[in-house]
């Protein structure tokens, strides 16, 4: 009896690929190869392709990704909060020369320390940032360090700008 092109069906039941245990046969006969039912290891069921499984493209149901993902993200748990946004903004006004204020960061040659290209070092250093504060190099041409920086307000920050050349008239 021909095949009609498909090749013959190699049981998959009973293997495992990564945390999916193959069950039973899903669909059959599609263009797309056959499809198994499978039982992660947390319980759920999947249905993925049989190339998919064997070349290790499927191994959970999602909850893999899930967990590593969320892993990652809960390195220090504290993405969402103004210390953070202060730390990354102030890695990026001196490394990144896409960043508007680079010119007058990174452009001038201010830097940031080794150290605290790390974020958990840089709230060891400098702790949580308090309501109505933002980082503040207490001298302005220096670097962002422990020992020159300090979270400050906006009226304290403006008393400690540098002086800026004016613009000549014609």
């Amino acid at each position: 009896m021909a095949n009609e092109g498909w090749q013959t069906l190699q049981d998959l039941t009973g293997r495992k690929f990564g945390r999916l245990t193959v069950i039973a046969v899903a669909e059959r006969g599609s263009p797309s190869g056959v499809a198994w039912t499978c039982r992660c290891d947390c319980g759920n069921e999947k249905t993925a392709r049989g190339y998919h499984l064997k070349r290790g493209s499927v191994r959970s149901c999602g909850c893999l990704a899930t967990e590593v993902n969320g892993k990652a993200a809960l390195k220090h748990g504290l993405s969402t909060t103004p210390t953070y946004f202060s730390w990354r903004a102030m890695i990026q006004r001196c490394e990144d020369p896409r960043t508007p204020a680079f010119k007058y960061y990174g452009g001038r040659g201010i830097r940031v320390c080794a150290e605290w290209h790390d974020f958990p070092s840089f709230l060891r250093d400098m702790g949580h940032r308090p309501p109505g504060t933002t980082l503040d190099r207490i001298n302005g041409s220096g670097h962002y360090e422990p020992g020159n920086c300090r979270w400050a307000t906006w009226d304290v920050q403006c008393a400690n700008r540098r002086k800026r050349p004016r613009k000549w008239r014609s």
